[in-house]
């Protein structure tokens, strides 16, 4: 345990950079969120236990079961806590861009209102500052069905409204093509998120040069928005692929012949 100059022990901190000191001046119930949040951003909900949970919280099982219940409930709880008023927000924004340009909404006005509410809360301490970032990119990489089924029960309808905004941003896109795209991009995204501080974030994309909010919502935009906008496979891609496999069945699967083969020496000097 560290000691203060003074003697007296100092607060400790974990890895998403909370002070416990932090935490024993809120109530029990706040106390248990926030360890839950902390150890969920470093652990994933499989490999977090409601013991790390008590002894971080300082607190007892019977505290935890008093106020949540069981460990599921409990994180139910604490994921709420920070994507309700997400979500709300993302919604709000995208609402009025909606409003103001219907179908000429583009890709950037619609990751805008996915990144600038999430950006906006990681700055405010009260809503988990810093480790915010990482609290998302945990919950949307997390591979517990517990997390999949309660993001899917409870913010799909969200996802829906973002989906058909990008549909209206990129209508020559399939359907299917469009979610695959978003699917890995977004994906990509958040493991990065859930593996770094938005400090830390900020500094890798700068370079070291000085780059704003504004600057580096930009500059994560242009990579998703270059994934998007990509155009679809032609067959002279298909055939390069299939040619580096050198596998007949890949080129079966993608219906083009099979990849032409070189003749190996024996055969060129029986020929000669």
């Amino acid at each position: 345990m560290a000691v203060s100059q003074e003697g007296r022990p100092s607060a400790a901190r974990s890895s998403t950079g909370r002070s416990s000191g932090n935490r024993q001046t809120g109530g029990t119930k706040a106390r248990i969120l926030d360890a839950a949040e902390d150890l969920f951003i470093e652990h994933g909900f499989e490999a977090m236990s409601m013991r790390q949970i008590t002894s971080r919280a300082a607190v007892n099982l019977a505290a935890v079961n008093y106020h949540f219940g069981s460990k599921e409930a409990l994180i139910h709880a604490m994921l709420s806590r920070r994507l309700d008023q997400l979500n709300q927000e993302r919604l709000a924004i995208l609402d009025r861009f909606d409003a103001q340009l219907g179908a000429h909404i583009t890709c950037e006005h619609v990751l805008g209102a996915m990144f600038i509410p999430a950006l906006k809360a990681s700055r405010d301490p009260e809503r988990g500052g810093p480790a915010f970032l990482r609290l998302i990119g945990r919950a949307y990489t997390d591979p517990s069905p517990f997390v999949r089924n309660f993001l899917t029960a409870h913010y799909a309808s969200v996802a829906g409204r973002f989906f058909d905004a990008f549909q209206r941003a990129l209508p020559h896109l399939p359907r299917t093509e469009l979610g695959w795209r978003l699917h890995f991009a977004i994906g990509a995204l958040s493991g990065a998120l859930a593996g770094a501080e938005t400090e830390s974030l900020i500094d890798e994309f700068s370079q070291g040069r000085t780059m704003n909010d504004v600057q580096m919502i930009a500059r994560l935009s242009s990579l998703i928005v270059a994934a998007l906008k990509a155009p679809m496979p032609d067959s002279a891609q298909l055939e390069i692929f299939a040619a580096v496999l050198d596998d007949a069945g890949a080129s079966e699967a993608f219906g083009l012949p099979p990849p032409a083969t070189t003749p190996d020496a024996a055969t060129l000097h029986s020929t000669n």
